[in-house]
């Protein structure tokens, strides 16, 4: 069962249901008149949060970041309405219509109130026990939750297990346990703010690698070649001895030798350009958006005709 100290950690946390299923954010809890103890627990589901429900603290259990009920989500749906918004207070008739749907015996737990002397909680031992939560959260002194708290005063101690109503709603938690109630009667309303700031994640990394690749190249190179060739010339006074000179009929050879150039391939290796790694830092500009919460102070009252402003 969830204490009145863990009533902190248990507001704007999720619900979830016996299978396991999300059913929505806790939003109020809701004490006992008569033992202060925490009593039920104001659940908003819907798709947009706009519906309330109300659900059984005793057999809640918190774990972790998140509450978890014995209940299925379309049992803790459809449980009788209440209207929240009527003062923050559950009356005997909806908190008795609340333990008939869950099936807790309400005549039970009566006759545990009022059995005499200390051992009945909605005697002397419920409101030691009262005055031990109350002060030790700053939530008012034996005779019940004050005005100040923003809570009704304690009711029907002995008529029934009590009609439990609305304690430490959002935004209201942290503060009031952390901050007894004032003796100069003043309150102090605080405000989250939000602390911006940044932080290095690693995002990727870049390397550099040296491959090989083989590529075509053409290149027109010039060559030259030798070709026998013929001449013919006619006897003349200038050659008429070269002419005559041997026999005069004989067979001979005359050979000469042919050359021609060929491309000749080589390659070596030059550098062509220095590559390395650096990194540049880009400014750039991006928007954030946060929920804070901020405490707001009311006046509430009652004028002469007994109505509630």
């Amino acid at each position: 069962m969830i204490t009145q100290e863990q009533i902190p950690l248990v507001i704007d946390h999720t619900l979830y249901d016996a299978d396991g299923d999300k059913v929505g954010e806790v939003k109020h809890v809701y004490l006992d008149d008569a033992t202060g103890r925490p009593e039920w627990l104001c659940v908003k589901t819907g798709l947009f949060g706009l519906s309330e429900t109300f659900v059984p603290i005793r057999d809640a259990v918190l774990v972790q970041d998140h509450v978890e009920v014995p209940y299925d989500k379309q049992t803790i749906k459809d449980a009788p309405h209440v209207d929240v918004d009527s003062g923050g207070h559950l009356s005997a008739q909806e908190e008795r219509e609340l333990y008939r749907y869950y099936d807790i015996d309400w005549e039970s737990s009566w006759q545990e109130a009022n059995q005499p002397g200390d051992s009945g909680w909605a005697h002397s031992g419920g409101l030691r026990e009262r005055e031990r939560l109350g002060t030790s959260a700053g939530l008012g002194d034996s005779s019940g939750l004050d005005a100040s708290s923003g809570m009704d005063s304690t009711s029907g101690l002995s008529g029934s297990p009590g009609s439990a109503e609305a304690a430490l709603s959002t935004g209201q938690a942290a503060s009031r346990a952390a901050h007894p109630a004032a003796s100069d009667d003043a309150m102090t309303r605080s405000e989250e703010r939000l602390d911006v700031g940044t932080e290095s994640h690693e995002t990727g990394r870049v390397r550099l690698r040296k491959y090989i690749v083989t590529e075509q190249q053409q290149m027109t190179v010039p060559v030259t070649r030798e070709e026998a060739r013929i001449e013919r010339e006619p006897i003349t006074d200038d050659n008429l001895d070269a002419a005559l000179r041997g026999p005069e009929l004989t067979e001979s050879e005359h050979e000469i030798t042919l050359h021609e150039e060929r491309p000749v391939i080589t390659t070596e290796t030059v550098p062509v350009e220095r590559v390395r790694l650096t990194k540049d830092q880009i400014a750039d500009e991006e928007t954030i958006s946060e929920q804070v919460r901020k405490e707001r102070i009311v006046l509430e009252g009652e004028d002469d005709t007994g109505r509630g402003r």
